[in-house]
């Protein structure tokens, strides 16, 4: 297992906790020298914070950890490609590079919608890999919307019985 791979999986084990209390699950972690010191998962119904996603959850953690906002030279590794708040996020925070798993064709803006980072109203620019792990990512996603549809399906039968 190469390093993207290895704090992927530490994404993902983010996304599987924000999964297990009901958030969408998306992991986010970030890297400076090759530690972890920032991670997120979503969160914004735990919350009630419309701007806890993953990416600016992990980031505020990095934030506090340096004890500054500008996250220069760190890598911010997220299971899926990043929205458009998120993204803007990154920009501020002078993240370096971007390793996202899978891609998210409703709303991702790195990629499936835009090249957000390539706009040259920026000041800052950020690489950007994907595809790491994108397999896992997916799974992950899918499963929990595999799952809320069952729930969804099982309740509607329930409601129907007791009519």
């Amino acid at each position: 297992m190469n390093q993207h791979e290895a704090f992927m999986k530490e994404a993902i084990a983010q996304a599987v906790l924000g999964d297990a209390k009901n958030e969408v699950p998306v992991g986010a972690v970030v890297v400076l020298d090759g530690k972890i010191i920032g991670r997120g998962f979503n969160q914004p119904i735990s919350s009630n914070d419309p701007c806890a996603h993953a990416e600016v959850v992990a980031l505020r953690d990095a934030a506090c950890s340096l004890q500054n906002y500008r996250l220069v030279n760190a890598d911010l590794y997220v299971t899926i490609e990043p929205c458009t708040m998120c993204a803007g996020a990154i920009v501020h925070g002078r993240i370096r590079r971007v390793i996202y798993g899978a891609s998210e064709p409703k709303a991702g803006v790195v990629h499936s919608q835009q090249n957000i980072f390539q706009e040259s109203y920026f000041n800052h620019r950020v690489e950007v890999l994907s595809g790491v792990l994108a397999q896992e990512c997916s799974d992950v996603m899918q499963a929990f919307f595999q799952r809320r549809r069952e729930e969804k399906k099982a309740l509607k039968l329930a409601n129907k019985e007791n009519q």
